[in-house]
């Protein structure tokens, strides 16, 4: 595990790599955001944008999600993985938010973990990217990241990774941390051939120390 002033190197590192480093998912208000980061589970954003791009042509409002046939619904995001799930848990979430929040996002996890199809990670990039509360969404990325690096430990569930993170992360970090972790992961740390030879955290990095010496 790392000391609070490796992770403090490690977190200052990405900034200096990542520091327009922001949520990719291309949205005007939380709603569409919302439904981005639904459409984004086991999906990559690139995907997800190019769907939505005419998505949020067609469909302005949950009354509008409500307004077709599931079946309709389902073919606007057939090229999304897990279309039908997923398209079945928009309809559901549009009729709530109609019916308990006058249409609106709630802006509190708890409310928004109600809804259907929206878990602890997709409600921690709401109100953190939606409504600026101090946030860190452990996605595939962030997990991966925090493991390779010993923030955390390896059995860690994903709460577990989230809970240690919040604890050793200053609070008014956590929304900038969590971006540049992503790109951290998605464009340098990845999952397949990371970047651990040009990689500034080499040295700290447990995971980039035995992939070096297998080479």
């Amino acid at each position: 595990m790392l000391t609070k002033k490796q992770i403090r190197y490690c977190l200052d590192q990405m900034g200096e790599m990542f520091p327009d480093a922001h949520c990719e998912l291309v949205h005007s208000n939380p709603f569409e955001l919302i439904i981005a980061v639904s459409l984004s589970a086991q999906c990559t954003d690139a995907l997800v944008n190019k769907v939505t791009k005419q998505l949020f042509q067609k469909y302005k409002a949950p009354e509008d999600y409500l307004s077709v046939s599931i079946e309709e619904l389902q073919n606007d995001i057939r090229s999304i993985g897990l279309y039908r799930n997923k398209a079945k848990n928009i309809q559901k979430l549009c009729r709530m938010l109609i019916d308990e929040y006058k249409g609106e996002i709630p802006k509190d996890r708890d409310e928004l973990t109600k809804l259907p199809g929206v878990g602890r990670k997709t409600a921690n990039v709401v109100v953190s990217v939606a409504f600026d509360v101090p946030a860190i969404a452990v996605d595939t990325h962030v997990e991966r990241v925090s493991k390779r690096l010993g923030f955390c430990k390896w059995k860690d569930s994903v709460l577990e990774v989230e809970k240690t993170l919040m604890h050793k992360i200053p609070k008014e970090e956590w929304s900038v941390t969590h971006h540049r972790m992503i790109f951290f992961g998605r464009y340098h740390c990845k999952a397949q051939n990371p970047g651990c030879p040009s990689c500034p955290l080499l040295e700290l990095c447990r995971e980039g120390q035995k992939r070096m010496k297998k080479r």
